[in-house]
């Protein structure tokens, strides 16, 4: 190895940083409000459904009346 032990003290002095700046903490209860964020936008997406299939409905039917 040309480098020596040289790549494992930065990986240790970046480890320390990285503790020190609060990087990689999750936040209490985050899988909870990932769940609650997924659910609500999914609810989101079934009233755009909905709405797009009324859309529809209302198109088709006027088209039918055309004829």
């Amino acid at each position: 190895m040309t480098r020596g032990n040289q790549r494992e003290e930065a990986r240790k002095r970046n480890l320390k940083k990285a503790e020190k700046s609060g990087a990689n903490k999750k936040t209490e209860g985050s899988g909870s409000n990932l769940k609650n964020k997924m659910e609500n936008d999914a609810e989101i997406m079934r009233q755009k459904q909905a709405k797009a299939a009324l859309k529809k409905a209302e198109a088709d039917a006027a088209a039918a009346a055309k004829k």
